[in-house]
């Protein structure tokens, strides 16, 4: 069972050992979009293939949408040389569900791909001859936050930029010379108002080329006037993790061929498979100027940019990050190296329920398109337990000092804001108070760990180098110097009425080996 010999083969091997083929003529849809191209996403990775290639290909597959998703890699190329072009483009989507079992399905929605450098100039010609038309709707990413940089050295190259946005804005400027057609640029990253940064770097490469005479004012107008090039917000959330080896295993027994782990020189972890966990929402700014592919029948949720920061304030200040942040100090302290295994502990899990849904809910943004309980239901039932999904406490513990402004400073100001009483938030102090403790190094059994990468770690740690793990009396007003930090908290936690009590859990923490669980058990219980 190979993806490139699937369109060659009787299919019903494939469908005994439960693997779903699109149902759709890949290969006519495939000609409708070479000649006339809807939709170019940029960035061929993992969570490409797991969720914007497969929502098309349920839009697809419902017969009611007949064009594909062209795919265009501008950093890592061995990419589409190792992981598209040998399968035919075709991929497997292994959807890892909490029960333990998976979902096999190959998706054939991606129907070319190219390397977005003008090195390989076939496959620039090509990127040129598709922004040319004026059949291109969207133009899409997702490349991570940091793909969204600019740098001077960049911008000082003009016409022949090494960096994708400068790359995208190469073939905006080729879009506008053919006939100023509409097009939308759709962020599909992880990161806050993801529009807003991709039409700050498009902008920051057209004012330095038409500074420099390369471009005219008019190009700098276009990309600027959002009823011509428009930036939609979204929000994604599906976590796409390496190649799993249980998976690999699970195929290898199908007589699935095409399961070996590919890791290119700029170490990109990818497969002719992809496992991704079940969940997973995307939720887009309904601001298209060229019409758009049909991605609600995919399940994608559409609505006003309002809405789309709504849910993103939801997920980050109280459905999703902050259970996460609390699980990673507590889980760090106690010995686990997976979140999936932290979902086991009686104590863990009490903690971020009621953390959820009774501290953190009575202050939620509730976006309307999606229930915040309904959300949280899903985080703590399918996608913390999922034992395919191999995060880590550590993992999720890197810049914890960047994280704790949003995800708790902002419900301790919900709460002030809406005059409920911070005495409520028990709870949350306890994970404020468990991060003094971790700060420290030292697990509950006494033994040394070391905290994940934090830009404020040695400052932080400075702070309570004087405190010791040990019962009995000692000195913990060095805490107050840590407590009082409106960068690390979002607020002066004694101002807010919550620090004297966050330092007398702290000090419960600190009280010996098996402090942690106890004082956890403690509040949890009592909660």
């Amino acid at each position: 069972m190979k993806l490139s010999e699937l369109k060659h083969e009787v299919t019903s091997e494939w469908k005994e050992k439960g693997y779903e083929l699109p149902s759709f003529d890949v290969e006519a849809v495939r000609k409708k979009t070479y000649e006339n191209p809807t939709w170019v996403h940029f960035g061929a990775g993992n969570i490409f293939r797991a969720f914007p290639a497969a929502v098309l290909q349920k839009a697809l597959d419902s017969g009611k949408y007949d064009r594909g998703v062209v795919v265009a890699e501008g950093f890592d190329y061995e990419i589409i040389d190792k992981a598209y072009r040998p399968y035919d483009n075709l991929s497997l989507l292994v959807v890892l569900k909490s029960d333990g079992t998976i979902q096999k399905q190959v998706i054939a929605s991606v129907t070319e791909s190219l390397k977005a450098d003008k090195c390989f100039a076939d496959d620039w010609k090509r990127l040129e001859d598709i922004f040319e038309n004026l059949s291109l709707q969207m133009i899409s990413f997702t490349i991570t936050e940091k793909g969204y940089s600019v740098s001077d050295a960049d911008l000082e190259k003009g016409l022949n930029p090494g960096l994708i946005m400068g790359k995208v804005t190469v073939l905006l400027y080729k879009r506008f010379q053919a006939g100023k057609y509409p097009i939308t640029v759709q962020s599909m990253d992880n990161c806050s108002h993801n529009g807003d940064k991709v039409k700050q770097a498009v902008t920051a490469y057209a004012k330095k080329w038409e500074s420099m005479g390369l471009v005219p004012a008019e190009f700098l107008e276009y990309v600027q006037d959002e009823r011509k090039v428009s930036y939609p917000w979204s929000m994604i959330d599906k976590i796409t993790p390496r190649p799993d080896e249980k998976v690999k295993k699970l195929l290898k027994e199908d007589g699935f061929e095409d399961w070996e782990t590919i890791i290119t020189d700029k170490k990109t972890y990818t497969a002719p498979f992809v496992n991704a966990e079940e969940t997973e929402y995307l939720v887009i700014e309904d601001n298209y100027t060229n019409g758009r592919p049909p991605m609600e029948l995919g399940g994608v949720l559409y609505t006003d940019r309002e809405t789309v920061d709504k849910v993103e304030r939801m997920k980050v200040c109280t459905c999703l990050n902050p259970l996460h942040t609390a699980m990673s100090i507590y889980g760090c302290m106690l010995g686990y190296s997976l979140i999936s295994e932290e979902m086991k502990d009686e104590d863990i899990r009490g903690l971020i329920t009621k953390l959820g849904y009774i501290e953190a809910m009575p202050v939620v943004i509730d976006p309307g398109v999606l229930k915040p309980a309904d959300f949280i239901k899903a985080v703590l039932e399918q996608r913390l337990p999922n034992p395919f999904m191999p995060d880590a406490p550590q993992r999720i513990a890197t810049d914890t000092s960047q994280k704790l402004p949003i995800r708790f400073g902002e419900t301790i100001k919900g709460y002030q804001k809406a005059g409920l009483k911070t005495d409520d938030l028990v709870l949350l102090s306890l994970v404020l108070a468990g991060y003094s403790r971790y700060l420290k190094g030292i697990d509950d059994e006494g033994k040394s760990f070391e905290p994940s990468p934090d830009p404020l770690l040695e400052e932080l740690q400075f702070i309570v180098a004087g405190l010791e793990v040990k019962e009995g009396e000692q000195d913990f007003s060095c805490l107050r110097k840590l407590y009082s930090r409106t960068d690390v908290f979002g607020v002066d936690l004694y101002e807010a009425g919550m620090g004297e009590r966050i330092e007398a859990m702290a000090a419960e923490l600190y009280g010996g080996v098996g402090a942690v669980r106890k004082t956890l058990h403690k509040y949890v219980a009592g909660r």
